[in-house]
C-alpha cells in the first residue's frame, strides 16, 4: 500500500510560495540558490532570489547532495518533517522514521532491513529510488543536522556535541562537518553560558497554527502520576537513558516553536528523545492540508474553523500509551488515571530525580510480562483487563508486536486485535496515538457516535469515509466538541466539551 506517490516539484508553484513566504510549505520543499550555493526553507527572511537562480528540492538531503549548504538564517535543520501520509511508500516511511529515531547509531543497515522484513540490498535500492539517498546518507544527514542545531543553540562543547549527535569519533565528526558545511564546528559554535547541571535546550519548529492549550489540557487529564506533570504552560516527564534516568520539559516558544529542555547527562539518546517529542506533540502535522480536507465537509467545517490548530496527541512511550488505553476501557478518564498511578507505584522503578512529581519511571514491558494476574487484580483491575495487559506486555517483550516508529499501523492493528480483550476501539486508539496513524478511526467510541448521531460503529465509519486520510483529526474535533456536527436537517443540542468524557 502506498500513501502518496511522489511527484516532481512544480518550480513555478514553489517559487510563488517562496515569494509569499508561505508557512504552509515550510518543510514541504527547500530552495537552492545557484549564485550563493546556499539552500533555504521557503520562509527564509532573506531577500528572495530571482526565479532563474532557484532550484527546488523535496528534501534537505537532496539539496546537500547537489552541493548546496544550509542557510544560517532560516536553518533548514529546524524545518518540520514530513508527516506519515507524505511518505512515498510504506517501506521508505518506516525506514526513515527508524533512522530519524537514531536506529543506525547503534545498529547496521542489515539490522534495519531485517527489522523491516526485507534484505539490506532491497532497502538500499528502495530508499535511493524513492528518497534519493542511502540509509547511511540519511543517518549522516540527521547526525549533522542535530550537531548544527546544538552548535547554534546549546552550551555543549564540540566534543560533547559530536558524541550526542551520534558520531563514533571526534575526527569523523570534524571531517563530515567540514565536508558538509564548509566550516569547522568550532567556527560555527556560538558562545553560550553553561547552566547548572547537564541540561540541553533544543528548539523544535512546527507549522502554525498549533492549539497548545488544548494539547496540554488533553495530556493533563491523562498524565501518569509520578511519570508526567502537566500545567497550563508546561509538560514534564521522566524517561530512561543508558546512564539511568532523565527528565524533560516542553514549553511554547512563539511564533512557531516549542522549547525542549532535556535534563540528563549528554547521551546518544538525544535524537531519539527529540523524535519522540515530535511525535508526542504532532509537530510534523500540516494543519492547512488537514483543514482543507475536513473543512470541505459541512459537518466539520465549523469545528475546524473554531480550532484550526487542533492536533492529535501522540505518545512519548508507545507501550505506556497502550497500557493506558487498556486501563481506559469502559471507565472514566479519572478512574483510568488512578489505576495507572497504582500500576506505576507497584511495578515502576524510582527515577532517582529530585524533581517534584517526577519520582517514577513507567514499568518496562519485560517487567509487566513477569507479573501475575493476581498482582494486577490487587490494583483494582478486573481479571479480564489484567489478562489483557499481561498478554500485551508479553507480546511486546517477545517482539511479537512492535509499536515503534517503523511499525506498519494497519498490520499492528490486526496483531493487537488478536490479543484477548483488545477490540477495534482499543486498537484504533493505540494506532491513533502510539503509532501516529492519521487515518485511525475508533468508530465504536461512544462520544464519536453521539456526535455523528448514529448508534452503530459501521455507520460512523461510513460517514467518516470522505475524511480520509485525516480521520484521526476528525475524531479529535468531535472529542473537543466545538459545537458538534449536524446530521442533515436535524438540530443537535449544544454540547459540552467531550475532551474529558472518555478515553
Amino acid at each position: 500500500m502506498r500513501y502518496i506517490v511522489r511527484v516532481p516539484l512544480d518550480g513555478d508553484v514553489c517559487y510563488r510560495a517562496l515569494l509569499a513566504k508561505d508557512e504552509r510549505f515550510d518543510g514541504a520543499f527547500f530552495v537552492g540558490v545557484e549564485t550563493t550555493g546556499i539552500y533555504c526553507r521557503p520562509i527564509c527572511p532573506a531577500k528572495t532570489p530571482g526565479r532563474t537562480r532557484c532550484r527546488f528540492f523535496l528534501r534537505a538531503i537532496e539539496a546537500e547532495q547537489a552541493g548546496f549548504r544550509a542557510c544560517f538564517r532560516c536553518r533548514p535543520e529546524l524545518a518540520p518533517g514530513q508527516a506519515p501520509v507524505d511518505a512515498v511508500s510504506r517501506l521508505a516511511s518506516e525506514a526513515v522514521r527508524s533512522i530519524e529515531a537514531g536506529f543506525l547509531d547503534e545498529h547496521g543497515v542489515d539490522d534495519l532491513a531485517e527489522k523491516l522484513g526485507v534484505t539490506g540490498r532491497h532497502l538500499r535500492r528502495a530508499l535511493e529510488r524513492e528518497v534519493g539517498a542511502t540509509p547511511v546518507e540519511l543517518a549522516q544527514a540527521r547526525r549533522l543536522a542535530l550537531a548544527k542545531q546544538l552548535l547554534h543553540d546549546s552550551s555543549l562543547s564540540v566534543t560533547e556535541i559530536a558524541f550526542v549527535s551520534g558520531f563514533s569519533s571526534l575526527r569523523r565528526f570534524h571531517s563530515a562537518f567540514l565536508e558538509r558545511f564548509g566550516s569547522a564546528p568550532r567556527l560555527m559554535k556560538r558562545s553560550q553560558v553553561r547552566g547548572a547541571g547537564t541540561s540541553i535546550a533544543v528548539r523544535l519548529d512546527y507549522i502554525p497554527p498549533f492549539d497548545w492549550a488544548s494539547m496540554l489540557a488533553f495530556l493533563k487529564q491523562r498524565a501518569v502520576e509520578g511519570v508526567e506533570r502537566v500545567t497550563q504552560v508546561e509538560y514534564r516527564r521522566t524517561f530512561r537513558t543508558s546512564e539511568g534516568a532523565g527528565w524533560l520539559s516542553i514549553t511554547l516558544s512563539p511564533p512557531r516553536s516549542l522549547r525542549l529542555e532535556v535534563h540528563a547527562a549528554p547521551t546518544r539518546e538525544l535524537s531519539s528523545v527529540i523524535a519522540k517529542v515530535r511525535r508526542l506533540f504532532d509537530l510534523d502535522a500540516r494543519p492547512h492540508a488537514i483543514a482543507e480536507r475536513l473543512g470541505t465537509h459541512e459537518w466539520f467545517a465549523p469545528l475546524v474553523a473554531a480550532r484550526p490548530g487542533l492536533r492529535v496527541p501522540g505518545a512519548f512511550d508507545e507501550f505506556e500509551l497502550a497500557v493506558r488505553a487498556i486501563l481506559g476501557q469502559q471507565v472514566s478518564v479519572r478512574a483510568a488515571t488512578t489505576l495507572c498511578g497504582r500500576l506505576v507505584t507497584r511495578f515502576g522503578s524510582t527515577s532517582g530525580l529530585e524533581i517534584a512529581g517526577l519520582e517514577m519511571l513507567f514499568p518496562a514491558a519485560k517487567v509487566l510480562a513477569r507479573a501475575s494476574q493476581v498482582d494486577l487484580c490487587a490494583l483494582g483491575l478486573t481479571r479480564q483487563r489484567a489478562g489483557t495487559i499481561l498478554a500485551l506486555a508479553r507480546a511486546i517483550a517477545s517482539d511479537q508486536i512492535n509499536l515503534g516508529p517503523s511499525s506498519d499501523p494497519e498490520r499492528i492493528v490486526k496483531e493487537l486485535e488478536k490479543l484477548p480483550g483488545i477490540g477495534p476501539w482499543t486498537s484504533q486508539y493505540i494506532a491513533m496515538r502510539a503509532l501516529r496513524w492519521p487515518d485511525a478511526f475508533p468508530g465504536g467510541d461512544l462520544e464519536v457516535r453521539k456526535a455523528l448521531g448514529v448508534t452503530a460503529s459501521s455507520e460512523a465509519s461510513r460517514l467518516a469515509e470522505p475524511l480520509r486520510p485525516w480521520r484521526a483529526y476528525a475524531v479529535m474535533h468531535l472529542w473537543a466538541g466545538a459545537g458538534g456536527p449536524r446530521l442533515e436537517n436535524e438540530p443537535v443540542k449544544p454540547r459540552k466539551s467531550t475532551l474529558a468524557r472518555r478515553r
